[in-house]
């Protein structure tokens, strides 16, 4: 069986779920076999063994665990409370034994589907070769998308593993490669000659290939597919009329990072639940990440920042809505692979989400306004959708992500709501992100002002009047020329707001409390036309 460790197991749980309260010695990380452990067993052998202790809980579970310890496990799971095994996790640290603390609600039989997942993975199974090819076929499309080029990625054996749409504009080696699903002979030979293949191998750098009439080639660029040394395959890009795109180099090479993290999953036979989306588990808190940081080898000890990115609300409701989605993760991932290669990417409450680790820096924000800019630029041109980005402050590690999410999603309803820009950092908005807190925070308390609430309710003239004169900075002179009265029909009404409700709206204390309250009108009104 495969040696797994405690944090690959941890990663795939839902949240929630449990909590590793105690990490195991370095020596014991390596989980080889389950073993299942109930009160009434006396001496089984533990070694290497994820354990799930079941029919004890609490203090109730310390005979068993000792017994257990005459060959301690990597871990062992316990339902129960934190203060309920405090003794239990004075034993187990003496052994060097990890604690996994399971809620007491969990279904055990879940928690066994999912270790045993890991620990004894299913190899090469047609859901996972089913999950590989769609997601280096969603690659070569959006690859080709991007540099106006045919793209065909293949496996070291120059095997065909996905391809982008197949038009007229292919030459013959890639009609022929297609269709056999396999370069052909004559053809490979021919690339070796012109030494496309030792250049391929020296270098990590797209390598161009110039066209040869004579042989029916039309000019390629192509780039290796690299774990560590060793070579996984090629994405090989043809042109197809227009020549390549400028930055046709800085896609492909996204497009390698992402295309080999799919081969290394593939060939590595991990289980389908490593598919899921790591995203929200990143962001929900320090132990989260940390496991998933080390379950994914992504570097947790520097700066990190993340991006979401919306789409209009056209496109979110348009008929190929789902589809849209997945071609912008796509494209995001590629940007956010060549930008750094242990970008994570995916779904997190229904926008696109890169997480970005590894930052050299905390002064890296312009450097993601500019990917993200490229991100939307690049689906409007390619897509044909409008998004729009939210970049978030730049938190000190990947464990301190979470505590920035709060206020990326505010700017994310900002900048989506603004009309003004597509892509925007905290700065741009701090103002209206402020606003928009203190009139959530008002919404959520059941006190109001209430003549001010009535008269609104009740007057929706002198509601609508109020609001556009607050939008002026109080001139009374614009107020009437946006809603076509008269001076003095604003003054009276006004006057009249300040009389019933004995609010002096030159004071920034009271200007404040009816701004708040109209604002609260709006959102409800819009709360309610949304349900219609």
């Amino acid at each position: 069986m495969t040696a797994v460790t405690v944090d690959d197991i941890l990663s795939d749980f839902p949240l929630g779920f449990a909590t590793l309260i105690m990490r195991p010695a370095p020596e014991r990380s390596a989980v080889e076999k389950f073993l299942i452990v109930d009160a009434d067993d006396e001496t089984p052998d533990a070694g290497a063994a994820f354990v799930l202790l079941i029919g004890v809980r609490g203090r109730s579970a310390l005979p068993v665990l000792r017994r257990l310890l005459k060959n301690p496990p990597p871990v062992v799971a316990v339902k129960g409370t934190r203060e309920e095994l405090t003794d239990a996790e004075e034993l187990l640290g003496a052994a060097g034994t990890g604690l996994l603390l399971v809620d007491p609600a969990a279904d055990w039989d879940r928690l066994l589907s999912i270790a045993k997942d890991r620990i004894q993975p299913r190899s090469y199974q047609s859901e996972v070769l089913t999950l590989l090819e769609e997601d280096l076929f969603a690659i070569a499309q959006t690859t080709a998308r991007l540099t106006s080029s045919h793209v065909v990625i293949e496996d070291a054996a120059n095997k065909v593993l996905a391809y982008s749409t197949v038009s007229n504009d292919i030459d013959e080696l890639r009609k022929a490669s297609i269709l056999a699903r396999r370069g052909p002979r004559k053809y490979e030979l021919l690339l070796k000659d012109l030494g496309a293949y030792r250049e391929l191998h020296r270098t990590r750098l797209p390598v161009r290939v110039p066209a040869r009439p004579q042989d029916g080639l039309r000019e390629r660029v192509a780039i290796t597919l690299f774990a560590g040394d060793r070579i996984m395959g090629y994405i090989w890009l043809q042109e197809t009329g227009d020549g390549f795109t400028a930055d046709v180099d800085y896609v492909l090479t996204g497009s390698a990072a992402r295309a080999s993290a799919e081969l290394i999953r593939y060939r590595n036979q991990q289980s389908v639940h490593m598919r899921e989306d790591r995203i929200a588990r990143i962001l929900s808190g320090p132990a989260e990440a940390a496991a998933s940081a080390r379950s994914g080898k992504i570097p947790a000890e520097r700066p990190a920042a993340l991006i979401l990115i919306g789409m209009s609300q056209t496109d979110s409701q348009a008929d190929d809505a789902a589809l849209k989605h997945g071609e912008l993760a796509s494209l995001a991932s590629i940007h956010a692979a060549a930008y750094k290669a242990s970008a994570v990417v995916g779904q997190f409450k229904g926008v696109t989400a890169v997480i970005i680790p590894g930052l050299q820096s905390a002064a890296a924000e312009p450097g993601l306004r500019s990917m993200a800019e490229a991100i939307v630029r690049d689906a409007d041109k390619h897509l044909g959708i409008s998004p729009f980005a939210a970049v978030s402050p730049v938190a000190p590690d990947l464990l301190a992500l979470h505590s920035v999410t709060p206020i990326t999603e505010a700017l994310l309803d900002c900048v989506g709501t603004s009309g003004e820009t597509s892509v925007a950092t905290v700065a741009d908005f701090e103002g209206e992100i402020l606003f928009r807190d203190a009139v959530r925070s008002f919404l959520t308390s059941p006190f109001r002002h209430r003549s001010l609430s009535a008269l609104l309710r009740d007057d929706a003239e002198l509601a609508e009047t109020l609001r556009v004169y607050f939008d002026v900075s109080l001139d009374v002179a614009e107020c009437a020329k946006r809603m076509a009265l008269h001076k003095n029909t604003v003054y009276y009404r006004i006057s009249k707001a300040t009389r019933v409700t004995g609010l002096d709206f030159g004071k920034p204390r009271d200007a404040l409390v009816a701004i708040l309250h109209i604002q609260a009108l709006a959102d409800t009104a819009k709360e309610r036309q949304g349900r219609k």
